[in-house]
């Protein structure tokens, strides 16, 4: 599964992608030059259940840490995740 990325520098988006139909998705702002924030996140029905969403924010935390950047979980689907993943505590802001 290839999780994709999108970033014009004020705004973003880590996506998968089927048939160039985007069935995952994130979303996320830049907050300065040291903070994204995650305002959303949905998955397709049809991949519910897959593990799609915790890849969607497995890749904002790579992004962040190799970029050193710090994330704000506003979306409760990534929020949720940050709880249960102490080892994302390293570019939770």
């Amino acid at each position: 599964m290839e999780i994709q990325q999108n970033d014009n520098e004020k705004k973003g988006e880590f996506f998968y992608e089927v048939d160039g139909k985007k069935l995952g998705l994130m979303t996320y702002s830049h907050a300065g030059a040291d903070k994204i924030i995650i305002d959303h996140t949905e998955v397709d029905e049809s991949l519910k259940g897959q593990g799609v969403g915790y890849k969607l924010v497995e890749a904002s935390v790579i992004y962040a840490r190799e970029n050193n950047l710090k994330i704000m979980p506003l979306c409760p689907f990534a929020n949720a995740v940050f709880k249960k993943r102490s080892e994302y505590n390293d570019v939770r802001f």
